[in-house]
């Protein structure tokens, strides 16, 4: 399997205009909530009750994994992150039927307007999944790594990433 350098490079050679990347930050997130909530019914209750097992748990769950294979502080950072969009799509499947749906598909369609204006408007080039179905898992985490590099951390990784993306 790819390195976390590896997965992170070749997706960043997708993603090379700024403002591609901008769009991102608003689209990937939606996306991930969408499915949060579009996945959180069924709810099956576990532990007496006290939690309720949904296929979005479940989704989230083995993402982390993955993202813990690829590398354990960020696997955290992300596994907060899916915690936190599980715990969404809970709640917006608590809602009536026609707000859980208006909720999880308006989310889902407008995080993908978001995505192809990046692609086709400023990128003019297809999205990484196209090539590479991984890249939907990567699109998350690359979202956080830009984050981090912006606040200035794991410059080594950034520089690593530039460097191979920029061939």
């Amino acid at each position: 399997m790819r390195t976390l350098t590896d997965q992170l490079s070749r997706y960043a050679e997708y993603h090379r205009d700024k403002r591609n990347i901008a769009t991102h930050f608003i689209g990937i997130p939606l996306i991930v909530l969408a499915i949060a909530a579009l996945l959180s019914r069924p709810a099956w209750p576990v532990l007496s009750g006290a939690f309720l097992l949904t296929p979005a748990w479940v989704l989230f769950a083995l993402a982390t994994l993955y993202y813990l294979w690829l590398d354990v502080p960020l696997g955290i950072g992300m596994g907060i992150v899916s915690a936190l969009s599980a715990a969404f799509g809970q709640w917006a499947a608590s809602q009536s039927t026609g707000s859980w749906l208006a909720i999880g598909i308006g989310m889902f369609v407008i995080g993908w307007m978001f995505q192809f204006v990046g692609h086709v408007r400023y990128e003019h080039r297809k999205p990484a999944f196209v090539d590479d179905l991984i890249g939907l898992l990567i699109g998350p985490l690359f979202i956080l790594v830009e984050f981090m590099f912006g606040l200035g951390l794991m410059r080594d990784l950034h520089d690593a990433i530039e460097t191979r993306a920029a061939r």
